[in-house]
C-alpha cells in the first residue's frame, strides 16, 4: 500500500505558517471532518484525507502531509501551494510542512475553474462503494497523487456533470471521495448529502 506517499516532485520552501485568522475556517472544517472520521489515521499509521482553500488564482492553502492523526490542527499543519506544473508532476509549497500527497489533484481542479474555491478529500468506504459508476468516477487504473489523476479530473469536468454534482469517486484510490464548491461549507454539504442518502 502506497497510501499517503507523496508522488509529485516536491519543492518545499520551509517558512512561517499562514496567519491563524486566514486558516480559521479551514482548520475548523478539517477538525470537524476528523471528528466525523472522514479524515484520519488507519491502524497501520498512514493518514488519510486532506482539505484546501483557494487563496488566489494560482495559490491555495492545504493541509500538510501525514496530519491525519491530529484531532486538532494549528497553522503549523497547513502550507501554501504557490506553484505547480501538472505535466511535469511538480509542485511548490511554502510553509512549516510539506503539502498533502493529493495536492496536485487539488491544483488541477483549481486550474479548471475559478468557481472551485474549496476542496475536501475524504475516505468513506460505503460512499466510495455505492458511488462508483453512479457518481462521476475516475478510471480504476489511475493512482492518486499523479499527473494521470489530475488529467482524470479534467476529463470528468469536461465530459460529465461534475461541475453540477461537485462530487467524484476515485476508483483507483480505495475509499477516496472528493468534493468541492464555492466555499468549504458548500463542499461539506455535498459530502454529507451523499453520506446521508
Amino acid at each position: 500500500m502506497d497510501e499517503g506517499v507523496i508522488k509529485y516532485v516536491g519543492h518545499w520552501t520551509p517558512g512561517a505558517p499562514l496567519e491563524k485568522d486566514e486558516l480559521a475556517e479551514l482548520m475548523a472544517w478539517r477538525d470537524r471532518l476528523w471528528q466525523a472520521q472522514q479524515i484520519g489515521l488507519y491502524p497501520n499509521g498512514i493518514g488519510y484525507g486532506n482539505i484546501s482553500l483557494r487563496r488566489s488564482p494560482r495559490s491555495f492553502a492545504v493541509s500538510g502531509t501525514q496530519t491525519g492523526h491530529l484531532a486538532h490542527t494549528t497553522p503549523h499543519h497547513y502550507t501554501l501551494v504557490d506553484d505547480w506544473d501538472i505535466d511535469r508532476n511538480a509542485l511548490h509549497c511554502t510553509g512549516p510542512i510539506q503539502a498533502s500527497s493529493e495536492s496536485l489533484t487539488h491544483a488541477a481542479l483549481y486550474d479548471y475553474s475559478s468557481a472551485i474555491q474549496a476542496i475536501i478529500h475524504v475516505h468513506n468506504r460505503p460512499l466510495w462503494q455505492r458511488g462508483q459508476g453512479v457518481l462521476p468516477t475516475t478510471a480504476a487504473s489511475v493512482p492518486y497523487g499523479t499527473p494521470a489523476m489530475a488529467y482524470e479530473m479534467r476529463r470528468l469536468l469536461d465530459h460529465n456533470d461534475l461541475m453540477q454534482t461537485r462530487i467524484l469517486i476515485m476508483a483507483g484510490h480505495e475509499e477516496g471521495v472528493l468534493v468541492f464548491g464555492p466555499t468549504l461549507a458548500a463542499a461539506a454539504q455535498v459530502l454529507y448529502q451523499h453520506i446521508d442518502s
